[in-house]
């Protein structure tokens, strides 16, 4: 693809296609562009037309499509073709932070994030001019410039923050310290000098202000790791300014926006997470500073509003008071009771309105942090202390008295002018439970979204409380009489107003079903209907995952639990999810498929005879390469090809026979991924085990090539592990003389070589009930059914082989893995679209191909032996007797007593 203007022009039109609300005009430029991305100078012609259409939405777009560009392809994944050809990394790496620097801020912050996705990959190592470029643009003195570097540097250094500790991390920050920490330091204090002298310019406060808060959050990342010794020596300087911006008014840069923090709200919520994160981890360090910090946070508190832009201020306040408060040597400014009645009061309370879930978790752990310390034990003692503190600012309302008790977890509800108090502890007893059941029944009828909201939470909490017996504490027949109210109530609130996508009512919608089982059957066909429609309504724009993930568990609880007893009803269930299942697979909605492969695959795994027609449909789209592109897509697809495989091969064989070629390629494209090889393993195993023989009779050679190619070219212990299993698998479904004469086709004598440096050396390594008998029955096999082990130059591996099995079933797994060995993780991208989210309750039963065959492996081998030593006598003793270690004999020797054989 070359850098023309007719190029250009091409790209342009398309582009602009994507932008049309249209799906028939948007939909096919989305996928022309996705067909051509592969092409070299695509990404640099993205940044030509970016640069040329300067100030045009246009130009957004441009930007918007390189940054999905770069995080679709820039990672070069290990045994998989590099998606972007080395010319345009190094021409895109050479012009991207000139280009990002220049450009207007909407535009700045797409490529500053492409850039950051860059740098996570290449570098230092393969960009090692990234910072010093970075660096020397804080001498421009155009902040504008300034913010667009620190916005990358920040998105660049903020995965410190949740990257495990190692040599390679800690060098990395090392270097990132050396070159930054001391310009970004100079500019930290230029910036607030400038801003004292600008206080009465709004606008170039902004700036500046901007500045500061990209700063601050730089200050949290390269210091979450440890304490570097260069803050370490400047903590006077930062400590300093971070209490003076602390202390500033409010009105310095006020708003009129009673929703939306102002920068200064954000700066000072910031400073409040740097306090925290100090407190915490370098107590020693901070101690000098953090009375001040205390006393500039406390009346931060006291003199907020109550709107709600302060939220994440007030809560990442009182997270900074609930740190503190957790270490003993500072339990004097809280073991006043005044002061926790005046926290009370002030602070936790008035902030408890449901429209924060992390100020109210913050809250809770701040009274839950002052109550579980053992150094605020005398505080306690009397057990209606802290009740009684809450009852001085909350007006309990009486029917909940019997659920007030003094314990470490905090439910606080505010609506409607009345305050609610519920206080659970572990061990509630159950009588005050069963009495509070039915109250918060009657709650979920609120128009209050707090009130129904908490009551969803407090339900779901008492339905997965566990006695000493390790059963739900309220059983079944204690909700016989609540299920009908309890089910209308819970679907009532998601019918209020703002309440549509309540994550904890659908999630009590969930525990409920699991609880009641089969007391939902007969209310099944409406509750089908609602919640049809709800997916079919949060699939247009999803934007609530907890909520979704509830639904999906939701709808799979109520399949199982009918179809249990009543298995005609699949039919009806998959009637009415097919409709929806058609539109988001139509749609792409993305984040929804994984989802609709595991129930899917649920639904099928139910039927005991052959695919319907409306899941053969199906099959050939599933072969698709574009939805294998997409690693969350991957483990969900495999299981549902399984289910095909598992429930209609003969169908698939007679019907859609040419689709073969289509399945292997999945699996070569799966083997050929350390992420995802072992999935290719199992659509394999599937294959092997299910397809009539002589429809893969064909393809069996070809098969092991691959596998051999990849065990030669990028062994790892994953790899072999899985490579054992299918080996044996093949083995009991075809015979140890197929999987003989397979290997030594491939290459004279292979057979022995796959024996003496795979199955001897590495058996051990295989883990899992099932794979360890799947290996224990193949093993047999090839011991006992191959004549090649008795008569040719593979007989001196048949009492290693044999000692080998002994090991795999006495000795300990062996799990060590080499020094050298590198995995390759799944994307980390962001948003939760991109991963796999496993449905609970759509689990596949565990399935073991050798079933009831073969009982006792142990029993199986003695068995086998008894038989191999009758058919040749003397020769089984006389192997035992040369090369067998005496405690595998032993071992031995107690399998043929069980069996109640022995060997002639």
């Amino acid at each position: 693809m070359e850098l023309s203007e007719a190029n250009l022009q091409t790209l342009t039109e398309y582009l602009q296609k994507t932008l049309d609300p249209d799906p028939a005009v948007r939909r096919p430029a989305e996928k022309f562009l996705e067909s051509v991305e592969g092409n070299q100078n695509y990404p640099l012609l993205l940044l030509t037309l970016l640069e040329k259409s300067r100030g045009t939405v246009l130009s957004v777009c441009a930007a918007v499509t390189f940054k999905n560009y770069i995080k679709r392809n820039w990672r070069i994944v290990e045994d998989e073709p590099n998606k972007i050809c080395e010319a345009d990394r190094t021409a895109i790496k050479a012009s991207i932070v000139h280009l990002m620097l220049s450009s207007e801020e909407q535009i700045q912050r797409q490529l500053s994030d492409a850039i950051s996705i860059i740098g996570r990959e290449d570098f230092p190592q393969k960009w090692p001019d990234l910072l010093t470029e970075m660096v020397n643009r804080f001498q421009s003195g155009d902040f504008h410039v300034i913010n667009g570097v620190l916005h990358t540097a920040h998105s660049l250094f903020k995965r410190y923050r949740h990257e495990f500790k190692s040599n390679e991390l800690w060098s990395e920050i090392k270097l990132v310290l050396e070159m930054f920490a001391q310009p970004l330091t100079c500019l930290f204090k230029a910036t607030i000098e400038l801003y004292q002298s600008h206080v009465n310019d709004k606008s170039a406060l902004k700036v500046l202000f901007s500045s500061l808060i990209l700063i601050t959050k730089l200050f949290y990342s390269l210091n979450f790791q440890d304490l570097p010794e260069f803050f370490e020596d400047n903590m006077e300087t930062w400590m300093t300014n971070f209490h003076h911006l602390l202390t500033l008014d409010n009105k310095l840069l006020q708003t009129d926006d009673e929703e939306e923090a102002g920068l200064l709200e954000m700066l000072k919520s910031q400073i409040c997470d740097n306090a925290a994160l100090y407190a915490q981890k370098y107590d020693e360090e901070f101690q000098p500073y953090l009375p001040q910090f205390v006393t500039a946070i406390w009346n931060l508190l006291v003199t907020t509003g109550q709107q709600v832009k302060y939220d994440l201020l007030v809560s990442n306040a009182i997270q900074f008071l609930a740190s503190v408060c957790e270490r003993p040597h500072y339990k004097n400014l809280f073991e006043d009771q005044n002061t926790l009645t005046s926290i009370c009061e002030k602070v936790i309370v008035p902030n408890m309105e449901f429209r924060s879930k992390l100020l109210v978790s913050n809250a809770i752990q701040f009274l839950a942090s002052v109550c579980e310390r053992p150094h605020y034990k005398n505080l306690f003692e009397d057990q209606n202390t802290l009740t009684s503190i809450c009852e001085k600012v909350i007006v309990p309302n009486m029917e909940f008295r019997s659920c007030c008790f003094t314990v470490n977890e905090f439910q606080v509800l505010k609506a409607d002018g009345i305050k609610y108090v519920m206080i659970f502890r572990s061990r509630l007893p159950k009588e005050q439970l069963l009495a509070a059941v039915p109250l918060l029944i009657n709650l979920l009828q609120s128009e209050s979204i707090v009130v129904h909201t908490y009551a969803a939470h407090a339900l779901e909490r008492i339905f997965t409380m566990r006695g000493e017996d390790n059963t739900t504490l309220i059983n079944r027949a204690e909700m016989a009489q609540l299920v009908e109210p309890l089910l209308t109530n819970l679907f009532k609130a998601m019918t209020v107003t703002g309440s549509s996508e309540n994550e904890y009512v659908m999630k009590a919608i969930m525990r409920s079903f699991s609880l009641l089982q089969e007391s939902i059957v007969p209310y099944v066909p409406t509750l089908i209907s609602q919640l049809t429609q709800k997916l079919l309504a949060v699939s247009k724009n999803p934007s609530k995952p907890h909520f979704n993930h509830y639904l999906f568990e939701s709808l799979c609880l109520a399949v199982k639990i009918t179809c249990k007893s009543n298995p005609t009803a699949l039919q009806s269930f998959e009637e009415a999810l097919f409709v929806v299942f058609t539109e988001i697979l139509q749609n792409d909605v993305q984040e929804f498929i994984p989802y609709v492969f595991q129930v899917m695959s649920l639904l099928l795994e139910m039927h005991t005879s052959d695919i319907p027609l409306s899941y053969m449909s199906l099959f050939p789209h599933l072969l698709q390469p574009v939805l294998w592109e997409r690693t969350g897509n991957i483990p969900p697809l495999v299981r549902l090809l399984q289910a095909y495989l598992e429930r209609g091969a003969n169908t698939i064989t007679s019907t859609a026979a040419d689709k073969i070629p289509g399945l292997l390629g999945v699996f070569q494209k799966l083997i050929a991924s350390k992420a995802n090889d072992h999935q290719g393993f199992y659509l394999l195993s599937s294959i092997i085990e299910n397809m009539p023989p002589d429809s893969v009779s064909q393809y069996k050679k070809q098969i092991f090539i691959l596998l051999f190619q990849r065990l030669q070219n990028s062994k790892t212990t994953k790899f072999v592990k899985s490579f054992l299993v299918f080996i044996n698998l093949f083995c009991v479904k075809y015979g140890a003389i197929a999987l003989q004469e397979m290997f030594d086709s491939i290459q004279p004598k292979m057979f022995g070589m796959v024996l003496e440096k795979i199955f001897i050396p590495e058996i051990q390594k295989v883990s899992g009930t099932v794979e360890k008998k799947i290996c224990a029955v193949g093993i047999t096999k090839i011991l006992t059914e191959c004549p090649a082990m008795m008569d040719t130059e593979y007989t001196k591996l048949w009492t290693p082989l044999l000692q080998a099995q002994i090991g795999l079933f006495e000795l300990p797994e062996d799990d060590t893995i080499p020094d050298d060995e590198h995995f390759i993780d799944i994307e980390d991208t962001p948003g939760y679209q991109a991963a796999f989210s496993q449905l609970a309750f759509a689990g596949k039963k565990d399935h073991d191909p050798i079933g009831e065959t073969v009982g006792n492996p142990k029993i199986h081998l003695a068995q086998s032996l008894h038989k191999l030593s009758t058919a040749c006598p003397g020769r089984v003793p006389s192997m035992l007797s040369t090369n067998m270690n005496a405690e595998a004999l032993q071992y031995l020797q107690g399998y043929l007593q069980a069996a109640s054989v022995t060997l002639v």
